[in-house]
């Protein structure tokens, strides 16, 4: 009898612990974290990419040089941003982060510096956060 009683304590210390650390995670749309948040896009518009290339001997062949994101809304401005490029296994080529524009419809993310060969590229990803 004493070792149910026993088992029924520790089993109610150990569920208040978790219970009680699960209930101190703060979950917004601005953090990541533990928990369920609506998050909401900053804009309605679907975003366009193209980029330019340029021959590089170093690869050999043409390399990604700047991307051009069109199509940015008002809700977007003053944002972060990362634009990734990947491969046909959809795994990152290479990415640029900086912040979204404070006003305009386009921003560019410069990727002459990485070396990316544009035959590789297979897709372009854009997330904008904050």
């Amino acid at each position: 009898m004493k070792r149910l009683f026993l088992a029924l304590g520790v089993a109610g210390l150990v569920f208040g612990g978790v219970y009680g650390l699960a209930a101190s995670l703060n979950v917004s749309t601005q953090t990541l974290g533990s928990g369920n948040s609506a998050v909401a896009a900053c804009q309605a518009g679907a975003l366009t990419v193209s980029y330019a290339t340029a021959y590089e001997s170093a690869i050999p062949g043409h390399e990604i040089g700047v991307v051009t994101v069109t199509g940015l809304q008002s809700g977007c401005y003053t944002k972060a941003f990362k634009v990734t490029l990947v491969n046909s296994s959809n795994a990152s080529l290479g990415e640029v982060s900086n912040t979204t524009p404070s006003s305009g419809s386009s921003f560019t993310a410069d990727f002459s510096a990485s070396n990316v060969s544009a035959a590789l590229v297979a897709g372009v990803h854009v997330a904008i956060s904050g």
